[in-house]
């Protein structure tokens, strides 16, 4: 074959490549639960403010045992939507910990009383460092923390009960 024939045929081999690669790739991927930088790692070593009292305190203090890490906002329509979601897992025992992402102290709380709080604690990062830190796109995105305050699975989107249970999964796994 002359080089004029390889190169006609490049393109061709180029997209069935990817064409496989993407299709391996999407047997088993849930495309919200993403594979990130900060999975595996520690949690951000981060000092808020809380909603409740407006104290700055260590994110790291709110983490015991597996818990959930939900950086959500008032604005946010997905957020409204993952609530009830939030409130049962809370109601069968599971910690989380809000973090109120680009938000004002009175909108939250507005959010959470006409909602419900799902959260253990709420923290309000305000300027969006910590999801900086954390390396979030958008809200909302969860977070699975294990008991030695390593992040082990990441979800960005409306927490459904399905994925939930997915990432609570994760929790028992060995890392």
């Amino acid at each position: 074959m002359s080089a004029k024939h390889w190169l006609a045929l490049a393109p061709v081999v180029v997209l069935a490549a990817l064409a496989m690669l993407f299709g391996v790739y999407g047997l088993n991927h849930d495309p919200h639960v993403l594979p990130e930088a900060m999975v595996g790692k520690p949690v951000p070593a981060l000092t808020l403010p809380r909603l409740d009292t407006g104290a700055p305190e260590p994110l790291k203090a709110h983490l015991k045992g597996v818990t959930l890490v939900n950086l959500f906002a008032s604005w946010c329509a997905p957020c409204v939507a993952e609530n009830n979601s939030l409130m049962a897992l809370k109601a069968s025992g599971v910690r989380i910990v809000g973090v109120a992402y680009k938000d004002k102290p009175g909108q939250v709380r507005a959010f959470l009383a006409r909602l419900g709080d799902p959260f253990d604690t709420v923290l309000l990062d305000a300027d969006g460092a910590a999801g900086v830190e954390f390396g979030v796109s958008g809200v909302p995105e969860t977070f699975v923390v294990n008991a030695k305050g390593k992040i082990i699975a990441k979800h960005a989107g409306e927490l459904t009960p399905d994925v939930a249970d997915k990432l609570l999964a994760t929790a028992s796994e060995p890392r």
